[in-house]
Parts: C-alpha cells; structure tokens; sequence
C-alpha cells in the first residue's frame, strides 16, 4: 500500500460505564511477537483486573488480526475492539483494554459499545498518522527557476524539507510515489530545463505537526 494510517506513539483512554473502568492502552507493533509480549506486560500490570481484553493487527495488508474476549461473553469485547482498529484502518496496532468490573451487568450491547468506546478513546490519546510510500527528491536550479518549482509544490501540497542557497539554489521535498513523475516533468517544463535532479531516495514518511518523519 502507498498510503497506511499507523500508530507513531500509543496512549491510554479510559472510560466509566455503571461503575465498571474500562482503561485502553493501545501501542505501535512490528510483529507478532511484539503484540504477545506488549500483551503479557499488560495482564502482568492490571494482574487484579477482571479482564484484559485485546486486539491487534500486523502486516502491509492487515494480513494478521488477532483478538480475546478474555472470560467476557463471546463476541463482546476482543472482535468489536479489533473492528475499530479496522474501521480506523490501521496497521501495526496493538489495544488491551483492562475492565475493573464494577458490581452491574452490562448486558451483550453494553459489553460491544463500551469495549469499542475505550478503544476510541485509546486512540484519541494517541499519534495517528499517515504514512506513505515516495521519495525523497533533490532539486537544483537557478534564482529563475526557484519561484516556479515552489508554486509547482504548492500547488500540490509539498512542503520544502532543506533548502541550501550559494551561487544555485539546491532544496529538498518528500513526494509521494504516485507523483513523482508529473512532477518531474512539470519541474522541467516549467523551468525551461535548467532544474536538475540530484537526488531521488526512496523513503516511507509521514508529517507531524508539519515536520517530516522518515522511517
């Protein structure tokens, strides 16, 4: 996939629901294995709690999902977790969600929307982003040709991650792999031809709060 939405950082969400805590604690995972021990870590913690609840998905194409009712009534808590892991279409995500049962029954319903709720919150409380496959793309010019590639990457919203100023003008900017081409060529038209590509680095990345991440 080109684009995949991804767990940069985890947090922890909690919730109330007659009495009971429902406490989601959601963290970025490579593997398998990595979801197992993250979830091991967890039941160790909240030993005491009346259930630890979880869900993950793995791989490029979500090609591994996983999830546990751990004791609670079949269906209400592991598969309505990892649907909103899904629903967010996310990859490489890991949730437990710790219930500390509160003394009232909740009923079927109940169970599904809480578990799902905690999970939102979780991920509320988390960085999301956007990860893409592209390149990182040199660009040399002269002071002519400058202004022109800059509206070309504004136009298409790339931002210019370096830049280095002497007697030509060298920048940086990260495009995604489906652009790439259009605007190599948009680049050289409406240069004239006096840009020159000096680097095209194959990269995943990702943007925040405006500043690039490479992975």
């Amino acid at each position: 996939m080109k684009t995949r939405r991804i767990v940069y950082e985890g947090g922890q969400g909690e919730i109330v629901e007659k009495k009971s805590r429902f406490i989601a604690t959601v963290k970025p995972i490579a593997s398998e294995e990595e979801a197992l021990d993250f979830i091991a870590a967890l039941k160790k913690k909240y030993w005491n709690a009346t259930h630890n609840c979880f869900a993950f998905v793995v791989g490029e194409n979500q090609e591994l999902q996983r999830c546990s009712d751990d004791g609670e009534p079949q269906g209400t808590a592991g598969r309505p977790m990892l649907d909103v892991l899904l629903g967010e279409e996310l990859h490489n995500a890991a949730v437990v969600v710790t219930r500390y049962f509160g003394g009232t029954l909740l009923g079927t319903g109940g169970l599904v929307r809480a578990y799902s709720k905690a999970v939102q919150e979780g991920l509320k409380n988390s960085c999301i982003l956007e990860k893409k496959t592209g390149f990182l793309l040199g660009i040399g010019t002269d002071y002519n040709g400058i202004g022109k590639i800059q509206y070309l990457l504004g136009q298409r919203g790339l931002s210019i991650t370096d830049s280095r100023y002497s007697d030509v003008v060298e920048i940086e900017t990260l495009v995604p792999e489906e652009g790439l081409k259009a605007l190599k060529e948009d680049i050289i038209e409406g240069t004239n031809g006096r840009a020159r590509f000096q680097k095209e680095t194959p990269v995943c990345f990702a943007f925040r709060d405006g500043q690039p991440i490479l992975f």
